[in-house]
């Protein structure tokens, strides 16, 4: 009885090491909403930056790029604009795109030396585009701050999680109990309205959001949140604003803006931070 409870006990220490991706490897995962600002830990003990390498690798690419070589930035980094070391080396990356999802990695060097391993950082960003379906002006997607839209017409909404390319998005997110969903101010999943139509594809961890605007919708507020358990990770916030000096067939306008972190608070006010770390 005692072997078989070992071997129970040993299983259950392999399973949670795949299922965290921490076989002996210091990784976190971060979670973050395209536009916002995000600070990637380093999670070593350093007395400068001058001996820190930070490395990129988009996801479903081997070859790996150098953002930072023993505490200088790359300049031929396409992001190298918006890359900073904090004092403790963390990396900062502004005004975080799409693009920007994959594995980061922190490397100390000593006399030409790896001192320890990698520290890995796998960040996964939340994007939201618009897509109005006829407009004369806006008929493309757009993931600028305001969209173009008039009452009366529908539009789509399509948030998309940039995550682990070449795996499946359903067995990744259902595996590690992630969620993506539409909800109200309230926060009620709009599934539950059949005035929405919520289109969720597994394959490229998409959900959208298809409805008609309508006159009252003014300052009416749609969230794309993700989720994990009862825990929200992040989110992008769409507000409809109608102008001011307009009828009731002017243009419409909708604020895009990118979501901050609850971390685990269910109040309804969102505090920004000028650079939040989101790391789970």
């Amino acid at each position: 009885m005692a072997d078989k409870c070992d071997l129970c006990l040993l299983g259950l220490i392999i399973l949670s090491s795949l299922l965290t991706g921490t076989s002996g490897v210091d990784e976190t995962r971060a979670f973050i909403s395209s536009g916002e600002n995000v600070s990637l830990s380093c999670n070593k003990t350093l007395s400068d930056c001058k001996s820190t390498t930070w490395t990129y690798n988009s996801f479903g690419h081997s070859e790996a790029v150098e953002l930072i070589t023993l505490g200088i930035k790359k300049k031929n980094s396409e992001r190298h604009e918006r890359l900073s070391l904090e004092s403790d080396c963390s990396l900062n990356i502004k005004n975080v795109t799409g693009e920007d999802y994959g594995l980061y990695s922190c490397q100390k060097y000593v006399n030409d030396k790896q001192q320890g391993p990698d520290a890995r950082v796998s960040l996964h960003v939340l994007h939201v585009s618009v897509s109005p379906s006829s407009s004369s002006s806006s008929s493309s997607s757009s993931s600028s701050s305001q969209t173009e839209i008039s009452p009366g017409r529908s539009v789509t909404l399509s948030c998309q999680l940039y995550s682990y390319a070449g795996l499946s998005c359903d067995n990744w997110v259902r595996s590690r109990g992630f969620k993506l969903l539409w909800v109200n101010q309230t926060g009620v999943d709009l599934k539950t309205d059949s005035r929405y139509q919520i289109l969720y594809s597994s394959d490229h961890c998409i959900i959208t959001l298809t409805t008609t605007l309508l006159n009252e919708d003014d300052n009416r507020e749609w969230r794309c949140q993700l989720t994990q358990g009862n825990q929200l990770k992040t989110s992008v916030r769409y507000t409809v604003k109608y102008s001011d000096t307009a009828d009731t067939a002017s243009e419409t306008g909708v604020s895009v803006t990118a979501g901050s972190l609850y971390r685990g608070r269910k109040d309804s006010k969102h505090p920004e931070e000028e650079m939040p770390t989101i790391l789970e």
